[in-house]
């Protein structure tokens, strides 16, 4: 006869499971006491156990201060400081109670001191914690509070690689609170997201949250003097409206549409001239609903007479793209537009087709 601790799965038993849980509690109990005494080993059995194991991260919070504590004490012992760092970030991912307790603890004073390492990994890292606690609205308003923001843009100047990418998602983040943005915008942001930008895959998540930002703080006077300052900055946006995935598409036709909208007559030869009409066009007919709206008022925008808001009509897409390539300079812009143009009307008229057929099968 099988044994009640066997299982066709190699699973424990529910028997077995409720057999182990007291002796899993108690080693656990004992291994946050480890890193209440210091113990760097402990810090990095907890690390371990919370890699991919939410059931740890809930059981382990209780590390959670001893750890802060021993993060602060990470200037004297930098290799207890580095476990620290990388035992509470794996505590904080996907675990909102755990965001909010490592604030309360105390965690960002230290963590904003790595920030600013000469060691670029434990830079690394305190950005990456950073990003983690971002995601939290409760922590939101705490982070930008503690003077955060200006060492993070220092981060995406100066960082690593993976610390820049971390650095503008926090950055991000703490945008979504609309009080930060001027916060962002005061220490000057753009040339490293543009750099960013330029240095990387258009359709990374990346350049996703990169054109998010910049379609936020776009909104700002400051933000459009310094995007339309630096070299090659409307063009590398117009380049994610032409490369980029759904989403950073749908945040850089945005970012243009806001800075059209703002003030058209000192804008909308510069978009022009920076080739969006091809990709502006692709984006009415293959975007997501979002980026489909915002291409058509843009298109819109960018013709020589715009509708007034109050007298808007219905237009065909041919006009508003015929009037706009003869305002273009050099005949190359306006032709390929006009191709451009065609293609889409072809594939929208075959999506069209296929969608009536589909009706016809099922009718």
């Amino acid at each position: 006869m099988e044994s009640p601790e066997a299982c066709s799965s190699g699973e424990a038993s529910p028997v077995a499971a409720a057999a182990e849980r007291p002796s899993e509690s108690a080693a656990l109990r004992a291994l946050v006491e480890r890193v209440r005494a210091g113990e760097v080993d402990a810090a990095r059995e907890v690390r371990r156990l919370t890699r991919a194991s939410s059931r740890h991260r809930r059981k382990l919070a209780d590390a959670v201060e001893p750890l802060v504590a021993m993060l602060r004490a990470g200037a004297a012992a930098p290799e207890a400081g580095e476990a620290a760092l990388l035992a509470l970030l794996n505590l904080a991912v996907r675990d909102e109670r755990n965001k909010t307790k490592i604030v309360d603890a105390g965690g960002l004073e230290p963590l904003l001191g790595y920030l600013q390492s000469s060691d670029l990994n434990l830079q690394e890292y305190a950005t990456a914690a950073l990003l983690t606690l971002s995601a939290s609205s409760t922590n939101k308003p705490i982070i930008s509070a503690s003077g955060a923001i200006p060492l993070l843009v220092e981060v995406l100047k100066d960082g690593n690689p993976q610390a820049k990418n971390d650095a503008v998602m926090a950055l991000y983040n703490l945008s979504t609170v609309a009080d930060n943005l001027q916060a962002i915008l005061a220490v000057q942001p753009i040339p490293s997201l543009i750099e960013l930008l330029k240095s990387g895959k258009r359709s990374s998540k990346t350049a996703d949250k990169c054109c998010a930002l910049l379609e936020s703080l776009l909104a700002f006077d400051q933000c459009r003097v310094a995007l339309t300052s630096e070299e090659g900055g409307v063009l590398t946006i117009v380049e994610v409206l032409e490369e980029g995935s759904l989403q950073g598409r749908e945040h850089a036709v945005g970012a243009l549409l806001t800075m059209c909208e703002s003030d058209r007559s000192k804008y909308r030869d510069l978009i022009l001239n920076e080739g969006a009409i091809p990709g502006l066009l692709e984006l009415t007919v293959h975007g997501t609903p979002k980026s489909r709206m915002k291409a058509h008022v843009l298109l819109d925008l960018l013709r020589n007479s715009p509708y007034s808001r109050s007298k808007l009509q219905p237009d065909t897409l041919e006009n508003i793209v015929t009037n706009i390539a003869s305002q273009i300079d050099g005949e190359d812009r306006g032709g390929k537009a006009k191709k451009m143009l065609a293609e889409m009307v072809k594939v929208s008229m075959e999506q069209s087709l296929r969608h009536l057929q589909r009706r016809a099968s099922f009718a």
